[in-house]
């Protein structure tokens, strides 16, 4: 018990530094803020989801004690809340077996299976994450959509004109542009970022042979069906205005980028007839990486095998024919 609360205390400690990092300004504090789940989903994985639940309540009231009560909240809502709860899903499972009728009472049920909660679930939790998240920073700057995006202009042409004083019309432009896409643009960050946290810790994990559940196909990471009709719901209501159309890009830039991952995954499965797979694989990651818009297109083809199954359709014509009957 000893053992399980310091780990506990290693992990919200870790976790509670990595956030609190970003105070000093300098470059890689933005990346230990953005990896600041890290330390309390591996400990959610690796030891339980009461583990990370105690590291982030500790981490939590020190932030809190030493900078405030809004950093106590940003920590809870953005760190410790998605690392307990998506380290709980990766978890979670239940019994799909059933136990022979004839079977002693004293042994253990021998074809007893767990299904595991699935991936695509999971990616959609981390979009929901990314959601709130984003919808609670910007709900700082203020109630309404005016103030939000006053506030937001103000910031940016704050830093423009810190670094280039003589700053031109143009920049007014600029600046407006990017008022417009922050929200969406940071939902997109705050989605990648719990992804590969959550990618990252399952990997850590499993190494250390801790990870109490197979490593999942992420060839089959799909989304709920019923995703698609809330993407066409979130759409038109980006286009009513208000406060109500930021919130409604925000959500569909996260289930966009829910699609941009089940693209991957689509592509990964394509490929699997091409010799030079690992080629066109790694071009396209690094064409993403490096240019970012070309993620358009992964999200397309997520799209597309939700609609038309791909995936189904080609793995289906991979299998060998049946045997002609006798």
């Amino acid at each position: 018990m000893m053992a399980f609360g310091l780990i506990a205390l290693i992990a919200g400690t870790a976790s509670a530094l990595m956030f609190a990092s970003i105070i000093s300004g300098a470059l890689i504090s933005l990346v230990l803020f953005y990896l600041a789940p890290l330390p309390l989903m591996v400990a959610a994985i690796g030891w339980g989801p009461l583990c990370a639940s105690l590291g982030g309540i500790a981490a939590a009231i020190g932030l809190g004690a030493l900078f405030g009560l809004p950093y106590c909240i940003a920590f809870a809502v953005t760190v410790a809340l998605p690392a307990w709860w998506l380290g709980h899903l990766v978890l979670l499972s239940r019994q799909v077996g059933r136990v022979a009728p004839d079977a002693p009472a004293a042994e253990p049920p021998a074809d007893i299976e767990l299904e595991w909660y699935p991936v695509g679930r999971i990616l959609l939790w981390i979009a929901g994450f990314a959601t709130l998240t984003t919808i609670a920073a910007l709900l700082t700057l203020g109630t309404d959509a005016d103030t939000i995006t006053g506030t937001l202009r103000r910031g940016l042409m704050r830093l423009i004109r810190a670094a280039d004083p003589q700053t031109s019309g143009e920049a007014d432009q600029f600046v407006d542009a990017l008022v417009r896409i922050a929200p969406a643009a940071a939902t997109i960050v705050a989605m990648m970022t719990l992804t590969l946290n959550l990618w990252l810790s399952a990997k850590v994990t499993a190494t250390s042979g801790r990870l109490r559940r197979p490593w999942p196909d992420l060839m089959t990471a799909e989304l709920p069906p019923m995703t698609l009709v809330a993407l066409c719901v979130a759409l038109a209501f980006c286009f009513t205005g208000g406060l109500l159309a930021i919130v409604a890009q925000i959500t569909t830039a996260a289930l966009m980028m829910g699609y941009a991952v089940t693209g991957f995954a689509v592509l990964h499965t394509l490929t699997l007839a091409l010799k030079s797979r690992a080629f066109w694989l790694g071009s396209t990651y690094a064409v993403v990486v490096v240019f970012g818009w070309p993620v358009i297109a992964m999200v397309i083809l997520g799209l597309a095998d939700a609609v038309f199954g791909f995936r189904e359709r080609f793995l289906r014509s991979r299998q060998p024919p049946p045997l002609p009957t006798p």
